[in-house]
């Protein structure tokens, strides 16, 4: 995805990506390839994959709910930032928490937010299931299927607020029996599916509301 084609695309996501907001995830992409020559934070290294796969695939979010309308957000087994980073950088308003259990990732975080001078986004080092917080939005993308994400985070949604779980193609976790099962509790508000732009890999948006009394 090459810089034009990201902008773009991101426009028809209804973002019109600044100069500032570009320098800083170039900036971030170039931090992100420094530091996985130390540790392992992704196996995508080139630049245009890094757009499309990274930057654009985290921005997606963006299809399922309109994050102006909402103050935190929790990113959960956050890896290199995906997509908390990046929604703090285009959605500056948000307090942000990144949260994993690997510790040197968060120290790769550290550093980005530090060089990015990015403010109201912090790590924490805790497994999710520990971790107990309450937030508007709690957002995972790729980490666990539907059932055990529940499990990881539905403790740290806040009443009426809502997991959005990024995910490829759902179809073979997220059957009929599961989302029988997930209703019972929560209330599955929205699904979308579509293909990333250029290589046309699938993926697929949950929007799930804690309705627990």
């Amino acid at each position: 995805m090459t810089d034009k084609i990201f902008i773009e695309e991101l426009n028809k996501l209804g973002i019109n990506a600044t100069k500032e907001q570009l320098s800083k995830l170039e900036e971030y992409f170039n931090l992100l390839i420094e530091w996985n020559s130390k540790i392992n934070l992704t196996r995508i290294t080139d630049k245009e994959e890094v757009y499309l796969k990274h930057f654009y695939d985290s921005l997606t979010i963006n299809k399922i709910i309109d994050l102006n309308d909402y103050n935190t957000l929790c990113d959960i087994g956050t890896g290199a930032g995906f997509p908390g980073v990046v929604l703090k950088i285009f959605y500056p308003h948000l307090d942000i928490v990144l949260v994993d259990a690997r510790e040197k990732k968060l120290k790769f975080l550290d550093e980005v937010i530090n060089k990015l001078q990015l403010k109201g986004i912090r790590t924490i080092h805790i497994r999710a299931e520990e971790y107990n917080e309450k937030f508007d939005i709690v957002t995972s993308r790729a980490v666990a299927n539907i059932e055990k994400l529940m499990d990881y985070t539905m403790h740290l949604v806040k009443k009426n607020g809502k997991l959005i779980a990024m995910k490829a193609d759902i179809d073979s976790e997220l059957t009929k029996e599961v989302e029988e099962k997930l209703n019972k509790k929560y209330k599955i508000e929205k699904i979308i599916k579509f293909e990333l732009p250029i290589e046309k890999s699938k993926r697929s948006l949950i929007s799930i509301t804690n309705i627990e009394k």
